[in-house]
């Protein structure tokens, strides 16, 4: 009878049907629940200034920043997914089988445009650093919009292909009424490692270690005033703007691997079911916490997004012709 009195049910009216609340300190409860509010709420604000900044002022309107755009929009997403992760705070789902499976489904969408969004900022770079004269032609803001738009739409397919039988029958998985899981046959677990994970993380490193090679050779060059190119027909050297945004976009690449890699390894090598729920709880922040990051290196690294905020914060934007001003 003291074991009865002392389990905790996710619905208590439906006795056996409903999950167990497992047992956490209040004070480890409590914690998780300040910190993912808080981390929502910051990154959806923070993600939103870069969202008006880029969307208002027309200078800003270059390929590179549509596509800081378009990430910054998929993690204003990741903000109010967050909300989910404060819903079970206490280890109860309370939403039913269909909005679970809707969350998850945006969780999975939104995380594989980031990795897109992150492959097209590498390719940018990549023509910006490696092939600077053609990079006007060859990267232009129409190219850039259809690219991007290519990336959500690819994503809400191939998302929509790996949870085809999930979203045919909600809650599925679920061993009980309280509980949010989702379990993919082998094929689209391996479809989702390789296309998700393995391909684009590839394929950025590759183009950013390219990318490191040339920004390095071009600075010697400039620090030492070599004036004389060789093989002008080929070769032209990148602009000291592009090569600073080069910089930029890498240390933006190189946060987003180091957050997203913790979280994709202990999915892959399935060692949640070994580790405790601290531990996953930080493998977890983490890879939600990279959506704050990222407005915050805009910050220390683009002067034109502090001009942005300034403007923003002191309702400037709403004067006629705000659009026009010159932030850079």
């Amino acid at each position: 009878m003291e074991a009865f009195r002392e389990t905790e049910l996710c619905f208590p009216q439906l006795l056996n049907a409903s999950c167990v609340k497992p047992q956490r300190p209040h004070f480890e409860v409590l914690l998780t629940y300040v910190l993912a509010l808080s981390l929502s709420l910051l990154t959806a604000f923070l993600n939103l200034l870069v969202i008006i900044s880029i969307s208002h002022f027309k200078q800003l309107h270059t390929p590179t920043n549509f596509l800081l755009l378009s990430l910054a929009v998929s993690d204003f997403f990741v903000g109010f997914l967050l909300f989910g992760q404060i819903l079970v705070t206490d280890g109860c789902w309370l939403l039913g089988d269909h909005m679970c499976i809707m969350y998850q489904y945006l969780d999975y969408v939104i995380t594989s445009t980031s990795v897109g969004n992150m492959v097209l900022i590498s390719v940018d770079r990549y023509v910006a650093i490696c092939d600077p004269l053609h990079y006007p032609i060859k990267v232009t803001q129409i190219r850039v919009k259809i690219c991007v738009s290519l990336c959500w739409i690819c994503s809400v397919i191939f998302q929509s292909l790996i949870l085809k039988d999930v979203l045919k029958q909600p809650g599925r998985y679920n061993s009980c009424i309280g509980e949010c899981i989702i379990v993919n046959n082998y094929a689209a677990g391996l479809a989702e490692v390789i296309f998700s994970f393995i391909l684009p993380i590839t394929v950025i490193i590759f183009l950013y270690m390219r990318v490191f090679t040339v920004a390095v050779s071009q600075a010697r060059a400039m620090r030492s005033h070599v004036t004389t190119v060789t093989q002008r027909s080929t070769k032209v050297t990148a602009k000291k703007s592009e090569l600073k945004a080069a910089r930029t976009l890498g240390v933006v690449v190189v946060v987003f691997l180091m957050c997203l890699c913790p979280f994709y390894c202990v999915a892959l090598t399935g060692q949640d079911n070994l580790m405790d729920a601290s531990s996953v709880a930080f493998v977890t922040i983490l890879y939600y916490f990279n959506a704050c990051l990222n407005p915050l290196i805009y910050t220390l690294f683009y002067p034109w997004f502090r001009k942005s905020i300034k403007l923003i914060l002191a309702l400037r934007i709403l004067q006629p012709d705000s659009c026009e001003t010159n932030l850079l």
